[in-house]
């Protein structure tokens, strides 16, 4: 805050919220100045707040907190108010406009503030995981590791991709999952050509390419992995396509440690698919954090300009996805060290 020159910050972001205060509701903001620290929700969570957010004085919403805020920003003499422009909507921007920057007024505002956008700064904090933090992704890492050989054991050809992706929900919320921590992906035969196909009525063949996307919410963090099998005997072309991916894959997690950039890793993994002639079946990034979220800092790709950093918790998950034929991509999450990547994915390859 003093290197932007604020006197207060609003967190509006979620997982940001959670992270500063604790608090896990689906509605509230912070206003944290460096004399105060606010949640500010309505009359569903105080006593949730109350609890989760201990070292935060809690405000009511009593009609919206567009009401609330003039008064806020009075009670506490604030001038400069930064909020967070990636999570903001323009509409509540405007809501909690200063009077002075709405056009038409006749008489002088009454409070003078501004508000300042800002991007990545609670971002930038959640990046780099506490031991607390990377001990609650293990264990959410374990319970997907556990649901993917639960259900090698079972699939079946015949099995629908629904049927598999509702088993492998079912035995991670029984084993004390919060939830899945995405949209289970089961693709097999030409769906796996779509990085992010959705689980259809479509029954599983023999001999086929079968990926499998799966995560556990755990404590609020999450775990993301990707396992790419094959029911009976894979043809040829499975074969050399799961190998190139996988030479990729354990490339890239011997080369990752503190102080590349995302660019640089992704790089590592992209030039051996790229030298085999299927670069341009390899569109996405090689991976991204994990943490609060599924998808969050830092961005491993080829626009991944920032560097790892200790701490950094990370997926490698290349992928070939040919059109007409399916696809293969293999998924572990590593913790980011300055001497390499501490891999906490156990499933088998």
């Amino acid at each position: 805050m003093r290197d932007l020159e604020l006197d207060a910050f609003l967190v509006s972001q979620p997982e940001n919220r959670r992270y500063l205060s604790g608090f896990t509701g689906s509605a509230g903001y912070l206003l944290i100045t460096p004399a105060e620290a606010l949640l500010v929700t309505d009359f569903r969570y105080i006593e949730q707040a109350t609890v989760e957010a201990p070292g935060f004085a809690i405000r009511k919403i009593e009609t919206k907190f567009e009401a609330l805020f003039p008064s806020l920003v009075a009670e506490l003499g604030l001038k400069r108010i930064g909020f967070e422009s990636g999570h903001m909507t323009y509409a509540e921007h405007e809501g909690l406009a200063a009077l002075h920057q709405r056009e038409g007024l006749a008489e002088p505002p009454a409070l003078e503030y501004t508000l300042c956008p800002t991007l990545g700064v609670v971002e930038g904090m959640r990046a780099e995981k506490a031991p607390e933090e990377i001990a609650a992704i293990r264990a959410a890492v374990e319970l997907g590791d556990a649901a993917f050989l639960h259900v090698q054991e079972r699939l079946r050809p015949g099995m629908t991709e629904r049927q598999v992706a509702w088993e492998l929900e079912v035995f991670m919320r029984q084993a004390g999952a919060e939830a899945a921590a995405f949209e289970i992906i089961v693709a097999s035969g030409p769906n796996g050509a779509m990085p992010h196909a959705k689980a259809t009525s479509r029954e599983i063949g023999s001999g086929e390419p079968i990926i499998m996307d799966l995560g556990a919410r755990l404590g609020g963090y999450h775990s993301d992995l990707t396992r790419t099998m094959c029911l009976g005997e894979p043809d040829d072309r499975f074969k050399e396509i799961y190998a190139l991916v996988l030479r990729a894959q354990m490339a890239a997690q011997e080369a990752g440690r503190a102080g590349l950039t995302g660019a640089e890793l992704d790089a590592v993994a992209r030039q051996i698919i790229e030298e085999a002639g299927y670069g341009a079946a390899f569109g996405h990034g090689l991976g991204h954090g994990v943490g609060l979220a599924v998808h969050e800092e830092p961005t491993v790709s080829r626009t991944g300009t920032s560097t790892l950093a200790d701490g950094n918790v990370i997926t490698i998950e290349p992928g070939i996805y040919l059109p007409g034929w399916g696809g293969v991509r293999i998924e572990d999450m590593a913790v980011v060290r300055p001497q390499g990547l501490e891999i906490l994915t156990r499933a088998p390859k």
